[in-house]
C-alpha cells in the first residue's frame, strides 16, 4: 500500500469514529480535525469565484448559520437574497453585508415561510422578477415550548420546517430548472433520533403531551425524506438536491430554546459560519449525491443509527401524501396513480 492510500484509508476511519461518538464528530472538533486530514475527508474549498453571476436564496437569513450563508455567498461572488419574515431584522442584516462585502448585490425578501398563503403569494412575485435560480437553502427554523399552529392550522414546526419549504419548492420549481440549482434542506443531527412520523396525528404532533424538542426532531427527519423525493422528482432536470445537518453550532436558536444543552456543549459548539459550511459548499461545487442525499461535513452520512431500521416505504408514501395533500401540490412522480 502507498503512502497516499495509507492516509487515505486512516482518514477514513477517523472520519467514521468522528461521525460514529456524535460529540467529536457534531461539534467544533470533528470539523477542525476532517480539515486537517483533506483529501478525500475534507474536499477542496470552492473557487473563489464559484457563483459569480449566479442567485442564491437562503430563508432564515436573519440570523445564526442562515446570516452566515448570506456572507459566504456573498463572498463566492453570487447574488443574494435574504429571506425573513421580520422587515426591520432583515433590512440590518442586509445592510450590513453590504458593508461587509460591498460589490455584492444583496436583496431584501420577506416571507412568513410558515404560512402557506404567503409563501404562494411571495413566490410568485419571485417568479415574476427572477428567471433563473442557482441555489436555494431552506434554513427557516422555529421551536416551541407549546404546540402552536401556522395560519392555515398546521402544528407549526411543520408549518416552517416541511410544508412551507415543500410549497417554495414547487412553485419555484421551474426557475429551479432554469439554474439548474441545487437545494439543500438545512436539518438537524437530533434527526437521528427521531422515527419518521407518518399518520396525521404523529405528523401533526397531536398525539400525547408535546414536547417542542420531539417535534422538532420529527420535522427534521421529515425534511430529509422530503429532500430525497424531491432528488427523485427532478433528478432528470439538472437539479441537485441534498439535505443537511450543520453540527452542533451556536446559534441564537440553540441558547434560546436549549440553554441546557448549550450550557453542556459550549466548548465543542461551532460557530454560525462553521455550521454553514456544508450547505454552502453543496451549492458552490455541485457534488455527485446519491439517495438518501443526507450530508454533513462535506461528506454523505447515515440517515439512521446502528440499530434503526430503514424507512419503511409505505410510511415514506403516507409522509408525501399527506404533505402534497395540505400544501395543494401535485404529487410526486413516483407517487402519482397510488393511494394514501
Amino acid at each position: 500500500m502507498d503512502v497516499i492510500s495509507a492516509r487515505s484509508r486512516v482518514g477514513s476511519v477517523v472520519d467514521t469514529l468522528l461521525d460514529r461518538t456524535v460529540v467529536l464528530g457534531f461539534g467544533s472538533t470533528g470539523a477542525a480535525v476532517r480539515r486537517r486530514l483533506g483529501g478525500p475527508v475534507w474536499p477542496a474549498d470552492p473557487a473563489p469565484d464559484a457563483l459569480v453571476g449566479e442567485r442564491v436564496l437562503v430563508t432564515g437569513a436573519t440570523s445564526g448559520i442562515g446570516e452566515a450563508m448570506g456572507r459566504s455567498f456573498a463572498d463566492l461572488g453570487a447574488s443574494v437574497h435574504l429571506l425573513g419574515r421580520n422587515t426591520d431584522k432583515l433590512a440590518g442584516v442586509a445592510a450590513e453585508l453590504r458593508r461587509a462585502v460591498p460589490n455584492a448585490e444583496v436583496v431584501e425578501e420577506v416571507c412568513d415561510v410558515g404560512d402557506l398563503d404567503a409563501v404562494t403569494a411571495w413566490a410568485d412575485d419571485f417568479a415574476a422578477r427572477v428567471p433563473a435560480l442557482h441555489g436555494l437553502v431552506h434554513n427557516a427554523g422555529t421551536m416551541t415550548a407549546e404546540r402552536e399552529e401556522s395560519a392555515q392550522g398546521h402544528e407549526l414546526s411543520l408549518a416552517v420546517h416541511v410544508l412551507g419549504p415543500h410549497l417554495m419548492t414547487s412553485r419555484l420549481r421551474e426557475r429551479l430548472v432554469a439554474g439548474p440549482a441545487s437545494v439543500v434542506w438545512v436539518s438537524s443531527g437530533g434527526m437521528l433520533g427521531a422515527g419518521l412520523a407518518s399518520d396525521p396525528d404523529a405528523i401533526e404532533s397531536r398525539r400525547g403531551a408535546f414536547n417542542g424538542v420531539q417535534a422538532y426532531a420529527r420535522t427534521k427527519r421529515m425534511q430529509v425524506v422530503l429532500a430525497d423525493a424531491w432528488a427523485h422528482e427532478l433528478d432528470a432536470t439538472g437539479v441537485r438536491v441534498e439535505s443537511m445537518h450543520p453540527g452542533w453550532a451556536a446559534t441564537p436558536g440553540v441558547t434560546s430554546h436549549l440553554p441546557a444543552f448549550a450550557r453542556i456543549t459550549g466548548p465543542v459548539l461551532r460557530d454560525a459560519r462553521e455550521g454553514a459550511d456544508t450547505a454552502v459548499w453543496l451549492v458552490a461545487t455541485r457534488p455527485e449525491s446519491h439517495s438518501p442525499h443526507f450530508w454533513h461535513d462535506r461528506a454523505q452520512r447515515t440517515t439512521t443509527l446502528g440499530w434503526q431500521r430503514p424507512e419503511d416505504p409505505d410510511a415514506v408514501r403516507r409522509l408525501l401524501t399527506y404533505v402534497t395533500g395540505a400544501t395543494g401540490t401535485a404529487p410526486f412522480r413516483a407517487l402519482a396513480g397510488s393511494t394514501a
